[in-house]
């Protein structure tokens, strides 16, 4: 189990993984890629929670609706 920061802002690599429930893994490969907003504090990394939100949010998908079918058919005309 991974212990929380005291001041819930930054979080290390295991606490991002168990916030993102991912693991430890995809999380260090987000940061190779740079896929993912992170601090480096010496040798340390660090992530904000908003920005570990803000890349919750930006992979987020709408449903499919009908108004979207639609729209999506007249596109394709």
């Amino acid at each position: 189990m991974v212990k929380q920061t005291t001041s819930g802002e930054h979080y290390s690599v295991p606490e991002a993984a168990a916030y993102l429930n991912t693991s430890i893994r995809f999380v260090r490969r987000l940061i190779a890629d740079r896929r993912i907003t992170f601090y480096k504090l010496g040798r340390h990394v660090r992530f904000k929670r908003a920005d570990l939100e803000a890349f919750v949010q930006a992979g987020r998908v709408e449903p499919i609706t009908a108004d979207s079918v639609l729209r999506d058919l007249r596109r394709a005309v």
